[in-house]
């Protein structure tokens, strides 16, 4: 019997699931480490992060290891006059240890992704945009490369990533092939509260791989559009409309349009359809108060910068997003109503129920630093 790409993914997705059931049933594993700074020390921090979780050389060696960072839109914006870099975005050096060290185990292919939605730009642009030279990322190991996932890219089509069981809102996605064309796939957030979805950690940041062109505000009706622009809030988060005729529309059109509701489940629909094998989270220094530059107008909150000082990795993404909440100060258990998940479902919840893993503490061991010792409040006086 001979299996296509798709047929092979299909199934690595449901050994993936698995593997993550059988995780959270005996636990799962969760690094934590103190990093006052950025620079050449990072690397070592997180080599030592890796041991700790029993190395990456039988995840990575041979293999094709896709990163999607966290470089969210607007790309020239700071936050007062503090570089993106260091308030809401994964910043370049904590990019950089973690591709050296995938080439140093032995990786075959490196790949750092992102999808704007202000551009089709080189994704290597608009690090130069952000203010950043990406050639130390570019040679930290060999054969890197990156992409701009706004669209299909290099890609002569997109590729279409089937959610096992249907879905909670998509039955599937279509994206840039390079999401598709991997064998690993690791997310690297930052630690970020989200107006939205209450948190924007590991598992928040895999709704940026879904193509604006497609999913964006100004995607097409009957196919894709030629150029990525605009938000992701009509057709994910408010659903006023549907995906192009070519990408598979929502399975209930007459479900809730609330976003609190939608985008937790759209974010479990699309770690199902592309499961995380890696999760890293930038928590060196941050921002509190919002994932943007800024509030809304119409908001309450104020932003504010913090530096928490501290890197968190996991083989098991509900896990390690539920270890960033808690030392951020907030509840993992915690749903609807409460925060950080005042306007929202809990998506530590939902992908918890999705058994993509587990986000109760007491079936997690923290290895390394304890969360107490790093813990900072967003929500209050850092």
């Amino acid at each position: 019997m001979t299996w296509n790409r798709r047929e092979w993914l299909t199934a690595a997705t449901a050994a993936g699931g698995l593997a993550h059931r059988l995780s959270g049933a005996a636990g799962a594993t969760v690094a934590v480490a103190r990093c006052a700074s950025y620079g050449p020390g990072v690397s070592a921090v997180l080599g030592t992060m890796f041991d700790q979780l029993g190395g990456i050389d039988r995840l990575v060696k041979g293999k094709v290891v896709a990163i999607k960072i966290n470089m969210s839109n607007p790309l020239r914006e700071r936050t007062g006059f503090r570089p993106a870099w260091f308030t809401r975005w994964t910043h370049p050096d904590v990019i950089a240890a973690a591709v050296q060290l995938f080439g140093k185990a032995g990786a075959r292919r490196i790949r750092i992704l992102e999808s704007s939605t202000e551009d089709a730009h080189p994704l290597e642009e608009n690090f130069l945009i952000g203010g950043w030279d990406p050639d130390a990322i570019l040679k930290a190991a060999p054969s890197v490369e990156m992409e701009n996932t706004s669209g299909a890219g290099s890609g002569h089509d997109y590729s279409r990533l089937e959610v096992p069981g249907g879905g909670l809102i998509y039955p599937g996605f279509d994206v840039n092939h390079s999401y598709a064309d991997c064998d690993v796939m690791v997310s690297m957030a930052k630690l970020l509260e989200n107006r939205t979805t209450g948190l924007s950690l590991s598992m928040e940041n895999m709704l940026g791989i879904t193509p604006v062109t497609i999913y964006g505000d100004a995607a097409g009706y009957e196919a894709p559009s030629d150029d990525p622009y605009g938000s992701r809030n009509a057709i994910l988060a408010t659903g006023q409309r549907q995906p192009p005729h070519t990408s598979p529309a929502e399975k209930d059109p007459n479900s809730p349009r609330e976003p609190g509701y939608r985008l937790p489940r759209i974010t479990v629909d699309l770690l199902k359809a592309r499961p995380v094998h890696l999760a890293i989270i930038d928590g060196v220094e941050s921002q509190a108060g919002g994932e943007g530059p800024a509030p809304p107008p119409e908001s309450q909150s104020r932003i504010r910068l913090v530096k928490p000082g501290v890197l968190i990795a996991g083989f098991d993404p509900v896990a390690t997003d539920a270890v960033g909440a808690a030392i951020m100060g907030f509840d993992p258990m915690a749903d609807r109503g409460r925060p950080p998940f005042e306007t929202c479902d809990s998506t530590l919840r939902l992908a918890e129920e999705a058994s993509v893993g587990t986000r109760d503490l007491s079936r997690v061991k923290v290895a390394g630093t304890p969360v107490a010792k790093v813990r900072v409040s967003f929500r209050g006086p850092s």
